[in-house]
């Protein structure tokens, strides 16, 4: 992920229009930083989770009438289990009764409790099959879900939240959330055993049966305070977890970083900062369970005293038969397990909604940039290429105060021209290659390629329109064949190889150990920064793009072969429209057109020769960043 800083200025941001040689250009500053709307930023608080947990039962109720068939299936199996499982101890009384007391025949009724065992243990197998089947399903599918929502969701939404908050919400919780779709088919289940034995044992001994289960409206109140206190706790767990990934993923990922200032004492620390903030809200969680769950668990079994006790004086009056009594006992037993399992349903449940909170955070954030609803295709004739911005304005903090960072910006690049972008750090070069793909979005004004405003160009072409190689560079754990392919999977591997030789990649690929088949680990930080830029170049150059954005990306050229790339990229900008954004004078001279940027506002405006002439402003920036880089390499 790209972070920025912005620079404030204590001058006003000026703004003035210069004739080139192609076009007329207007351009105002731009000040890097990450545009980072409020909405932007996903937040999860145990402040007013009672009212936000809908939301968390609203998402699971929806997805899991997705697959309502397959719960459906499992509710029948549930069904058929507990009739099975229920008419054990009528059985066992009706065996006890007629068989030992009255002296009949056992073993038909033993050969039914049995069958009856078997029939239930049948569907306990179906049941869990069920269960688990459907709650993966929808994890799977909510997943793909997440996953396809996060890659259309926009640059400022990334810059405003961690990798690892977005993994957590799209591993962590919706491993909670399947835990918890697993229990439906479970719980309903239980919920069957539940009403079943009760309305048994009230035909059985009415009486009775009140004493049994007087226990259980202080199960249910104890279980609603269990819910209400465990839900908040929950949530800041899960909270307290994301940031602790987040702290993991940005000190693996940044481990050479680390490294290079013995930088691992400050991450351990804050590794077990985050971790002691796991342990406590885990603990405070656990106390809660602890106040609850024992007397949950204890008062089902009171009905078990109650039974023997009064139960029992009943069998010696006469009232209720050793049978009645015995198949009482079993299902008092029978409800112990479902009551228990009570505790961890509500936990479970509170776990799944807050995780279902947390997740439709996600899925209801809004894209900030969309198709439009008719997109209007970009020509396939003619000249192709022109780029032409017309009084664009953009923030990165909208709503701040302070000048914006373009204002009234207007710039015309007739097809096939290079253009250099040549200023000081923050003068505003990016901002423009930035806002061509609609990466961001302009506050104000228009962007056109070949006549067409960018806005009503479906993204998808845009974006194959116009190439960036980043400063940054970045390429997937994969094959160097692959990286070059990444824009177009198909092709072939000829392709890929005249991407690479124009780049200046072939030779030092060919001299891999697998040449193009070589994987090259994380992030490429198996190969040099060259070489890295070099691939991307690649990979922008297969991608054939009508418009070509090179933001600083021979940087990490060492200077003694950045002829190779240059003689290419020459080669490379003359059959299309390219924005150079360079600090090498080398890299320049390839350009058209060179407008320098100072604070905003093109200062002066020609060639590499006729500025270097005419210029002083400019050569002082040249010789600054030549400074700069010398001071680097020391």
């Amino acid at each position: 992920m790209t972070h920025w800083t912005r620079i404030w200025l204590d001058e006003p941001v000026c703004a003035c229009e210069v004739g080139a040689r192609k076009g007329a250009v207007t351009l105002t500053m731009m000040t890097p930083g990450a545009r980072q709307d409020k909405g932007d930023r996903l937040r999860s608080s145990a402040d007013g989770v009672h009212g936000s947990s809908r939301r968390g039962w609203s998402l699971i109720a929806t997805t899991a009438r997705e697959e309502w068939v397959g719960i459906a299936l499992g509710m029948l199996a549930g069904l058929l289990y507990t009739a099975g499982r229920v008419a054990v101890p009528l059985l066992i009384q009706l065996g006890l009764d007629r068989g030992v007391q009255e002296g009949g025949p056992l073993l038909p009724w033993s050969l039914a409790i049995v069958g009856a065992g078997l029939f239930s243990a049948t569907f306990l197998g179906f049941r869990r099959y069920l269960a688990f089947r459907n709650a993966r399903i929808i994890e799977a599918r909510l997943r793909d879900r997440i996953f396809a929502h996060v890659q259309r969701l926009h640059f400022s939404f990334h810059d405003a939240n961690a990798t690892g908050e977005l993994m957590s919400r799209g591993n962590t919780d919706l491993q909670h959330f399947q835990n918890f779709v697993t229990l439906v088919p479970l719980t309903f289940g239980n919920f069957l055993i539940v009403v079943t034995v009760t309305i048994i044992m009230l035909i059985l001994q009415p009486l009775l049966a009140l004493l049994a289960l007087a226990s259980l409206p202080l199960v249910n109140v104890l279980g609603r305070k269990f819910a209400q206190e465990l839900n908040p706790a929950i949530m800041r767990v899960q909270q307290e977890s994301a940031e602790l990934a987040t702290v993991v993923e940005e000190s693996v990922s940044g481990v050479r970083v680390v490294k290079g200032f013995g930088s691992e004492p400050v991450q351990a620390e804050k590794l077990a900062n985050e971790a002691d903030d796991v342990h406590d809200a885990a603990l405070a969680s656990s106390a809660i369970r602890a106040r609850y769950l024992p007397g949950m668990e204890l008062l089902p079994s009171i009905g078990l005293i109650t039974v023997l006790g009064y139960g029992g004086h009943l069998v010696l009056d006469g009232e209720m038969t050793v049978g009645e009594l015995v198949s009482f006992n079993i299902y008092v037993i029978m409800l112990i397990q479902p009551l228990r399992m009570l505790g961890m349903i509500v936990a479970n449940g509170q776990r799944a909604s807050a995780a279902g909170v947390r997740i439709a955070e996600v899925l209801e954030t809004a894209p900030a940039i969309t198709d439009p609803a008719t997109p209007t295709p970009l020509p396939r004739t003619g000249a192709l290429g022109r780029v032409e911005l017309r009084n664009v304005d953009f923030d990165y903090h909208p709503g701040a105060t302070g000048a914006g960072v373009l204002r009234g910006l207007s710039l015309t690049i007739e097809p096939g021209e290079s253009v250099a972008l040549v200023g000081p750090t923050g003068s505003g070069k990016s901002t423009i290659a930035r806002l061509l793909p609609r990466f961001y979005e302009a506050d104000g004004g228009s962007i056109m390629i070949d006549g067409v405003d960018i806005q009503k160009i479906q993204r998808r072409e845009l974006r194959k329109a116009v190439s960036i190689v980043f400063e940054e560079t970045f390429l997937f754990s994969s094959s160097i064949r692959d990286n070059i392919a990444f824009a177009d999977p198909e092709a072939d591997l000829d392709a890929v190889v005249g991407a690479a030789a124009l780049a200046g990649a072939d030779e030092f690929i060919r001299e891999l150990p697998e040449g193009y088949d070589t994987e090259i680990g994380e992030r490429g930080f198996s190969l040099s920064g060259g070489q890295r830029q070099r691939i991307a170049i690649a990979r922008a150059i297969l991608a054939d793009p009508r418009v070509l954005v090179l933001d600083d990306a021979t940087s990490a050229v060492d200077p003694t072969k950045e002829h190779e790339i240059r003689d290419a990229l020459g080669e490379v900008m003359e059959r299309r429209t390219t924005i150079v954004i360079a600090h090498r004078p080398a890299t320049i001279a390839l350009a058209d057109r060179v407008v320098l940027l100072v604070e905003g506002c093109i200062v002066a405006s020609g060639t590499h020769e006729e500025l270097l002439a005419s210029s002083s402003r400019y050569r002082e920036v040249l010789a600054a960043d030549r400074d700069a880089e010398d001071g680097g390499a020391v």
